[in-house]
């Protein structure tokens, strides 16, 4: 199994944390990864992304440039990456501030509402977490109580009180994504 993700938005949506807990969760469950950002100076409203590698087998190059999955959180990701999903791949999406909807037909689309969740839930710093758990309802890549771990290990001590409620927003995450578009195969 190996599984090339990016993972794409503004910096403050906690787009290189989320990719930081998938690689943890990978090495705790005994897999090859790497994490690899990439984000402009800006501290907050930036783009950033970061692209993830998850594997059985050792990993020859960090660098890809077709995803089998793609996490997308703002309208400049989706222009910048719809098209660099591997056919029969996933897009996943939330739809705040989406203006152009995904349109290609060759891959699996899930939509995941997280920022409203975040905000109904009145926990919006776990924005992140809500899509995490949506991208483990639809790709189990990893074991859900190894994200966990992966959470704890990304997580500085002095906020490990805020787990209970990332782990909250991780099983949200798993109940409102919602599947807009299956993939059509050609034969």
């Amino acid at each position: 199994m190996s599984e090339e993700i990016i993972i794409a938005g503004f910096g403050g949506q906690g787009v290189l944390s989320m990719g930081k807990i998938l690689c943890y969760a990978g090495i705790v469950q005994g897999k090859e990864v790497t994490w690899m950002p990439s984000y402009g100076p800006e501290m907050r409203g930036g783009t950033a992304n970061v692209s993830v590698i998850i594997s059985d087998e050792r990993i020859s190059s960090p660098i890809i440039s077709e995803f089998d999955t793609a996490i997308i959180l703002n309208q400049q990701s989706m222009d910048k990456f719809e098209n660099s999903v591997k056919p029969g791949g996933y897009l996943i999406y939330d739809g705040n501030g989406i203006t152009r909807h995904p349109e290609r037909t060759d891959i699996n689309v899930y939509r995941v509402d997280a920022a409203a969740e975040a905000a109904q839930m009145e926990t919006t710093k776990t924005f992140n977490m809500i899509v995490l758990g949506g991208l483990l309802q639809v790709k189990p890549i990893v074991e859900m109580d190894k994200a966990i771990e992966g959470l704890k290990k990304s997580l500085p001590e002095r906020y490990h009180h805020l787990i209970p409620v990332n782990e909250k927003a991780i099983h949200r995450g798993t109940q409102i994504i919602q599947e807009v578009r299956k993939a059509k195969v050609e034969a």
